[in-house]
């Protein structure tokens, strides 16, 4: 019989309670079996994972990364279980999104309780990133992204569109005064963004053609969520998609400017997922919701355009 799997459970069970004896009570064996487990162990791997002396016991470094790695691929064995057994009809299980900061804190965190309440069986474990994550090494079954789309090896399902919106606070404007075309943003202080593929330069309609005026100014963030707190605080003025800053707009914090000049561009919104991902109920589930309420609830967020219907 093989014994690889009882030998790592074996060991998970001496790194959580510290000491084989007390590992050997709380799985019902004797010191000398949990011993010869742990060495078995090691022999196949080939490292030593459990330093052990008189009076304590501590893992080697290769034991700790060891120990951490089998604690995420156990309980990714007992998540796939549960998934490949659940029922069609109530999805359940861990359902891991990733998201962008601007999106998930006014896009996407205002729609879980619903969600829950539809789907109690299902939890949700949400990182919220403007890095750009491979989904098979962050473990995540769903990643929400802005913009182009660049991994070709993902499924896209297009959730809705957000045009973009310049923006400043009140407190700015009564200081610096209201811009009232783009050649005046040459005074003003520009909020941009510090990544690489940011740009120095904002786009505007003026009679028939798109322009592009360049911006400066002493405020740089590495992401919208950044930037938008630093339109709040008075910095400068913004350009960011709608979505993100409807609430605020809506509530007087924020004022948008220069609407008359609006070049027209936005950002797409997309949920990603492995092709295979989609036969999970709880995945399916989620990308069918989004579909359903993100234009109703994503404040600024239209509608993706749909095929026409067969005559």
């Amino acid at each position: 019989m093989d014994n690889r799997l009882g030998d790592i459970e074996t060991f998970l069970m001496v790194a959580s309670e510290g000491s084989f004896a007390n590992a050997a009570k709380a799985l019902r064996l004797t010191p000398s079996a949990v011993s010869r487990s742990i060495a078995r162990l090691e022999q196949r791997l080939g490292v030593t994972l459990v330093r052990r002396t008189t009076r304590a016991l501590a893992l080697t470094r290769e034991g700790a990364a060891y120990r951490d790695r089998m604690t995420v691929l156990l309980s990714d064995m007992m998540e796939l279980e549960a998934g490949l057994g659940e029922d069609r009809g109530e999805p359940r299980g861990l359902l891991r999104v990733n998201a962008s900061p601007s999106f998930g804190i006014e896009g996407l965190i205002p729609l879980l309780p619903r969600f829950r309440a539809r789907y109690p069986g299902v939890r949700v474990d949400l990182t919220l990133s403007d890095m750009i994550v491979d989904l098979v090494e962050e473990r995540a079954d769903v990643a929400i992204r802005i913009g182009p789309l660049r991994d070709t090896r993902l499924r896209a399902k297009k959730l809705g569109h957000s045009r973009m919106a310049l923006v400043a606070s009140p407190d700015y404007l009564a200081r610096r005064g209201t811009p009232r075309t783009p050649d005046d943003l040459a005074a003003h202080d520009c909020l941009r963004f510090s990544f690489r593929r940011s740009v120095d330069s904002w786009p505007f309609r003026i009679g028939r053609r798109i322009v592009q005026r360049p911006v400066e100014g002493a405020c740089f963030g590495n992401s919208g969520e950044v930037v938008r707190q630093m339109a709040l605080a008075g910095c400068g003025i913004a350009r960011h998609g709608y979505f993100h800053v409807a609430r605020d707009l809506k509530d007087g914090r924020l004022v948008e400017l220069l609407a008359d000049y609006d070049a027209g561009d936005g950002e797409d919104i997309h949920a990603l997922y492995a092709a295979e991902d989609r036969t999970a109920a709880r995945v399916r589930a989620f990308l069918d919701f989004l579909d359903a309420v993100v234009v109703e609830e994503g404040r600024g967020v239209s509608a993706p355009a749909r095929p026409a219907p067969a005559d």
